[in-house]
């Protein structure tokens, strides 16, 4: 009788610690985005007379929807003028290369780049560089 005993707490304390342990994430996991840009990030390119491209290569596993990436340009003169350049792609490839067009002449200008999983709308990576044409 004890021995029964000691088995139904034996099966009642696994069946609770069973509830309490891992849990599986039933594919909701997705990798952080992992972005690379050409120019690079952060940088301020020499004034030129253009072209001006802009390559945006997700280096991380790229998510099951794939991902929203969005350009805009504008001028860094602190005027809070409209962007002259925007570009929105939807896109599971992992290189998209950009043609920045309508670049102001003597001017620094901003570009300001995000990339959103269309998978999971929270993981979002953003950057910027700055840039001038002659």
């Amino acid at each position: 009788m004890k021995q029964i005993a000691v088995l139904f707490g034996l099966i009642a304390c696994m069946c609770v610690l069973s509830g309490s342990g891992c849990k599986k994430s039933h594919g909701n996991t997705e990798a952080n985005l992992v972005v690379e840009i050409d120019p690079p990030n952060g940088s301020v390119q020499a004034p030129s007379i253009g072209p001006f491209n802009l390559k945006v290569t997700v280096t991380s596993a790229m998510p099951p929807n794939g991902v929203k990436i969005e350009v805009s340009a504008k001028k860094d003169d602190g005027s809070g003028s409209a962007p002259f350049f925007t570009f929105n792609i939807n896109t599971s490839t992992s290189v998209t290369n950009i043609d920045i067009t309508n670049t102001p002449v003597n001017v620094q200008c901003l570009v300001e780049v995000k990339v959103t999983s269309l998978t999971r709308s929270t993981n979002q990576w953003t950057g910027s560089y700055r840039y001038s044409r002659k």
